[in-house]
C-alpha cells in the first residue's frame, strides 16, 4: 500500500485571451497527446490585461495510464533527463515546463502555429488515497498515505532514469 504511483499527467498552455492564439494551443496540445483538449476559462477578473470570469484563456489535456506514462518519458527526453529539486512540491506532485514544443520529441516546427511552451503537471499518489476524493463518507488520508517530496524524487529516478539536481 506504500507504493507510488502516477494518477494522472496534465498538459496545459495558457494563452491569456481568446482568439486565433488559443486555437492554435489546442491544435498542438491534440497533435502532441492525440486526444481531445478542452479550454479552460478564467475565474477572477483582471482589468489590466481584460480578462473577466467566464473567458476561454488556455488548453488543457489530462492523460492517465500508460499514456500519462508515454507522455512523461516524452517529457523528460524533452529536458533531457535532468530535472531540478525545486520542480517537486511539498506533497510529491511535479511540474515542468518546455519553453518551446519543437524540443519535445517526434514534433517539428509548424509555421501556422508559431513558437509556443506548455506546462507539463505531474500528480502522484499512493493507493488509498482516493478516500479524500470519493463522494460517499470523504475522510482524511493518513500521513504514512501522502506522498513525500523524497518518495517523488525516488520514484521519478527509478522509473524513468532521471538526474535530480
Amino acid at each position: 500500500m506504500n507504493k507510488v504511483k502516477i494518477d494522472k499527467v496534465v498538459l496545459n498552455i495558457g494563452v491569456g485571451s481568446p482568439g486565433e492564439r488559443l486555437d492554435n494551443a489546442k491544435k498542438l496540445l491534440e497533435i502532441i497527446t492525440g486526444k481531445k483538449a478542452v479550454y479552460t476559462k478564467a475565474k477572477e477578473r483582471n482589468p489590466t490585461f481584460k480578462i473577466r470570469p467566464g473567458l476561454e484563456i488556455g488548453v488543457k489535456v489530462t492523460l492517465r495510464g500508460k499514456e500519462a506514462e508515454e507522455i512523461l518519458k516524452r517529457t523528460f527526453q524533452a529536458v533531457k533527463n535532468t530535472i531540478k529539486k525545486d520542480m517537486f512540491d511539498k506533497t510529491g506532485n511535479l511540474s515542468i515546463g518546455i519553453k518551446e514544443y519543437i524540443d519535445f520529441p517526434g514534433i517539428k516546427y509548424m509555421p501556422e502555429i508559431g513558437v509556443m511552451g506548455f506546462d507539463v503537471a505531474v500528480r502522484l499518489i499512493k493507493p488509498g488515497y482516493r478516500v479524500s476524493r470519493r463522494k460517499r463518507a470523504p475522510a482524511k488520508v493518513g500521513k504514512r498515505q501522502r506522498v513525500t517530496r523524497e518518495e517523488a524524487i525516488e520514484f521519478i529516478t527509478k522509473n524513468f532514469d532521471v538526474k535530480v539536481v
